[in-house]
């Protein structure tokens, strides 16, 4: 299913900069349309991450810690003493974790506090990062350029 929204999604950025050219779309039918990918793009790939990183949130949900994700979180990093003091002494990563880090990735073309350590995981960043550059690069600009 993933991976037919993320096709879905290449195939409509693709669809939507070979319609650029043509004069038929108005400033804000365009600018609806680079909205409404970019949000897609964001939720689609949380959903890839949530899905894969250390197993998926099943096997993320039977261990003790996270050790072999794919990303690493800031509390991943922290002693077990100020996870306490933070109250966040059982923290896993869940769907909003990813889709914060989906946000980060499809805002500043990077994913910010997040590092990524699989190949697989930086893959995906990249191709993340470049549909939303091609959307607000491309979209966005050429709506603003016809208002």
């Amino acid at each position: 299913m993933d991976a037919l929204l993320t096709l879905g999604l290449i195939i409509s950025v693709i669809l939507l900069i070979g319609a650029l050219p043509t004069r038929g779309n108005t400033p804000l039918a365009l600018l609806l349309s680079a909205a409404s990918l970019w949000v897609t793009n964001i939720l689609v790939f949380a959903l890839w991450y949530w899905r894969l990183d250390a197993g998926g949130p099943h096997q993320r949900d039977k261990r003790a810690g996270h050790p072999d994700g794919a990303f690493l979180f800031p509390q991943m990093t922290m002693s077990e003493e100020a996870l306490r003091e933070a109250g966040q002494q059982d923290w896993s990563p869940n769907f909003i974790d990813y889709l914060f880090l989906a946000f980060n990735t499809s805002t500043a073309f990077s994913p910010t506090d997040v590092p990524v350590l699989a190949r697989w995981a930086k893959l995906l960043t990249m191709l993340q990062s470049l549909l939303s550059l091609l959307i607000i690069a491309l979209l966005a600009a050429r709506a603003v350029n016809l208002l």
